[in-house]
């Protein structure tokens, strides 16, 4: 990699009295992992569509990990831009500065941009947070004497803040698998960068990202959308996100009576994202998935952006979990796709020779959504128009 991210240098940390079991837990999850059909490039049939074998698989499992999406030239921009983000973010949480004095990345935003954890705790698990679907606490070993107070573990509206992330949401072949899932008008969910600093990152308690539709006659495995997770790093047992598989298929879970069930946080089924750097992970949002602390000496950054169906979000209202509470009619769902159009062209001016996506509800009127300062200025705050469901 080109440069390194300015992260806190902290010793690897263990579970304490529960290491050994967490060493076996980890083991085996891997073991499980590794025996499913769920990875391997991204492939399409003569029509231009992702593989059926695929479709198949991930309509199965609630995951798959597709190898090999990012090159290196794309992996080092990204890099270079997070690494950005880090050096710009708050000296301390609630800060309006910079480590340099300056004012601090997303300073003057009225939408949500920079969350921070204490070091390896569970700020969500057992609360009302998002409707209370992180249900069950997850163990918090102790952080080491020397960790800062809080890290910053998550930056939402991420496109505005990094050409490179803005670019590889424009990827065609991504966008292509996006289309073959949700439909040809598929719109955006949110897109976000996870940072699970090595020794400090927290966990995100087990849970179903969806809170409406459970009720809905017409729930299917897709009805929630998902979430595309590309990896910097790569990502395995000690510092990825786990899924439990199939579980997007059980309507709402008793997530709670499940850690009861195993006598700890560690679900028995479940198991860990293995992947390389430039790998790219699609997880259904139904799915029941979450991460334990990184009590790791890696760290973990993963790119976050996902697809609704166009069925599931229009004229529902949103809740206020990932925006203001709003109706998402017509004139919301095209001002929120806009990032789409923009992510497109701007992807499409960097990397010359790449096929271009084609986004069938801008189709016509490409040539309006050209990237530049003028589309900068406007995707300021656009994360205040996030779709979630």
């Amino acid at each position: 990699m080109a440069v390194n991210l300015p992260l806190v240098e902290v010793p690897i940390v263990d579970y304490g009295a529960d290491e050994d079991q967490m060493v076996d837990y980890r083991r085996n999850g891997t073991l499980r992992a590794l025996d499913l059909d769920n990875r391997g490039p991204i492939r399409f049939d003569a029509n231009g569509r992702l593989h059926p074998d695929i479709v198949d698989s991930y309509s199965r499992h609630g995951f798959y990990v597709f190898t090999g999406v990012i090159g290196q030239q794309e992996l080092d921009e990204i890099e270079r831009d997070v690494a950005d983000m880090l050096d710009r973010s708050p000296v301390a949480k609630d800060a309006e500065i910079d480590k340099h004095g300056n004012p601090a990345l997303g300073v003057g935003l009225e939408g949500r941009n920079i969350s921070w954890v204490r070091p390896l705790s569970d700020p969500l698990g057992g609360t009302d947070t998002a409707y209370g679907r992180h249900e069950a606490k997850m163990n918090e070993p102790l952080p080491p004497a020397e960790a800062p107070e809080h890290v910053v573990q998550l930056f939402l509206g991420s496109l505005q803040f990094s050409d490179a992330c803005l670019r590889l949401y424009g990827h065609p072949e991504l966008l292509r698998v996006a289309e073959t899932i949700n439909g040809s008008d598929f719109t955006p969910f949110n897109e976000a960068v996870w940072v699970k600093q090595p020794g400090l990152g927290g966990s995100v308690a087990w849970h179903q990202d969806g809170w409406t539709h459970w009720d809905s006659p017409a729930l299917d495995a897709h009805t929630h959308g998902f979430n595309f997770m590309a990896q910097l790093y790569g990502c395995d047992a000690t510092n990825g996100l786990w899924v439990v598989p199939g579980s997007h298929l059980m309507g709402k879970a008793d997530i709670r009576g499940m850690v009861e069930a195993a006598g700890s946080d560690r679900l028995p089924d479940a198991t860990p994202l293995i992947c390389a750097p430039g790998d790219v992970a699609i997880n259904s949002r139904q799915a029941i998935h979450g991460s334990f602390a990184n009590t790791s000496s890696n760290a973990r950054v993963t790119l976050n952006f996902g697809f609704h169906r166009r069925a599931s979000v229009f004229g529902v209202q949103s809740g206020g979990v990932h925006n203001p509470v709003s109706e998402y009619d017509d004139e919301y769902i095209f001002e929120r796709s806009k990032a789409i159009a923009w992510a497109i062209d701007a992807r499409s001016q960097h990397f010359v020779n790449e096929e271009r996506y084609v986004y069938e509800p801008f189709r016509g009127i490409e040539d309006q959504f050209t990237w530049d300062d003028a589309a900068r200025s406007e995707l300021r705050d656009y994360n205040l128009r996030d779709i979630g469901i």
